[in-house]
Parts: structure tokens; sequence; C-alpha cells
């Protein structure tokens, strides 16, 4: 309950900041007289997301369901090769390297390689949210797994546990922090690995919506559907800090908090 509560308080002061954005470009437009087609007033665009909500949802689902499937293949392979590179400096020096190479990839520029290769479906925007996922889960794996006590580590061994053993009861459970911060970057920017590769070539999702209202000129659809990726967004954080709140409620920050 504790928990719920800690939520539903973050969620109501992110509604309540961007409330107060909202009124201050909603008077800001109005005393200026600014344009619709340079910067569309948030009634406009709140009139818009109503209008046609259902068509705003149906798109976001598309693309939530496409960074979620991105996210858990970046993460899976990101810890895994974190796990590698734990038990191995061989494996450390040759794949972290590899790592820094993925991260280094500008993905809007290779985002049209991938639908040349795996065509106009969902799986080059999973590809794409993976990639664009996968290093900040790598490094984040890496350093949670390597931080585990080095005097802990012995002692297990005199104990006679196994590598396996010391990796599962130690390691992963030490790693939890980091995954979980983890967690909580490589999710946006799965969201944002979908919209990228939704450019390049897609029928549904938030990223066409978007690209199709910016190629018309029509900045109150652009931006609501540029709201509702951020209230995904926020959603998808929060509901990580609900699960890390849970799972983590013997670590020390959380016993502080």
């Amino acid at each position: 309950m504790n928990s719920a509560r800690r939520t539903i308080v973050d969620l109501l002061i992110a509604g309540a900041a961007m409330g107060v954005i909202a009124i201050a470009l909603e008077i800001w437009t109005a005393a200026f007289h600014v344009p619709g087609y340079l910067v569309p007033a948030p009634s406009a665009v709140g009139a818009r997301l109503v209008a046609d909500w259902a068509m705003f949802l149906r798109e976001a689902a598309v693309t939530i369901a496409e960074a979620s499937m991105g996210f858990l293949v970046g993460t899976t392979v990101a810890f895994a090769i974190a796990s590698a590179m734990v038990r191995s400096r061989v494996l450390e020096r040759t794949l972290f390297p590899l790592a820094i190479l993925v991260k280094l990839t500008p993905i809007v520029a290779v985002a049209p390689l991938f639908t040349l290769w795996f065509g106009f479906g969902s799986a080059p925007k999973v590809a794409i949210a993976a990639l664009i996922t996968f290093f900040p889960m790598v490094v984040n794996a890496f350093v949670g797994l390597r931080s585990a006590d080095p005097q802990e580590v012995a002692f297990l061994e005199t104990l006679g546990a196994t590598r396996t053993e010391v990796f599962r009861h130690l390691r992963v459970p030490n790693a939890l922090p980091y995954l979980f911060s983890g967690a909580r970057i490589s999710l946006n920017l799965a969201l944002i690995g979908a919209v990228i590769g939704e450019w390049t070539g897609a029928d549904h999702g938030l990223g066409r919506v978007i690209l199709v209202a910016n190629a018309n000129l029509d900045l109150a659809t652009l931006f609501a559907a540029v709201l509702l990726l951020a209230a995904i967004g926020i959603a998808a954080n929060a509901l990580v800090g609900t699960v890390e709140r849970r799972v983590l409620h013997w670590h020390p920050v959380e016993l502080a908090a």
C-alpha cells in the first residue's frame, strides 16, 4: 500500500507540473497571438486528443507493444553479455568495445537498413528499440554485478559455493538497484526507438502519427501524440519505481526513504 501510495503521489506531482506548463503556454499563446501552425495552444492539443481519443489509443497500443518487446529483447541480451563479462576478463575486453560500438551507432542512420532487412512489420521497430536500450542496461548490469564485495565473494567460496551460486545469491541481488536504474532509462529509450522505427516505414503507431502530422503541418495532432508519448513514459517510469520499491524493500536506500 505504501508503494502504491508513493506511485500515485509521483504521478500526481508529474501531472501537476505538466498542468502548470500547459497553463503557462496557454497564457503565452493567447497573449502574443501565436499562430497555431507554429505553437498550438494546449487547449487545442487537448481538444484534438479528446476528439479522436480512440485513434490515439489504438496507435499508442502499437507503439507500446513494439517498445515493450524491444525492451525485453535488449535488456535480456544486455544482461547475458554483462554476466559473461563479469565471469571473464577476456570477454570483458572483447565485448565491451562492441557494446560501445553499438552505443555510437547513429540510430536514425541505420533505421532504414532495419526496415530493408526485416520488412515493414513490427520486427524492425522491435530491433531498433532493442538496439537503443542495449547499452544503458549492459553498463548498469556490468557495474552492478561487478560491485559485489570481494570479501563476501571470498567468504562464500570458502564455504564451498560455486561461481554460479555466488552469482545467483550475491552478485544478482547486489546488482538489483543498478538493474532498476538501467530499466528506468531503457524503457523510455525503447519508446524513442519504436517511434524512430515507425518513421522509416509503418502503417500504425504514434511515430507514424507524428510523421504524417508534421508533413501536414497539423501541429495540434503532432503535439497531442508527443504528449501521449510523454504520459506513457511517465507511467512506465512510475511502474518501474513501484516494482523497485517492492523488490528492494530491504535495501538501505528504500529503508531511508
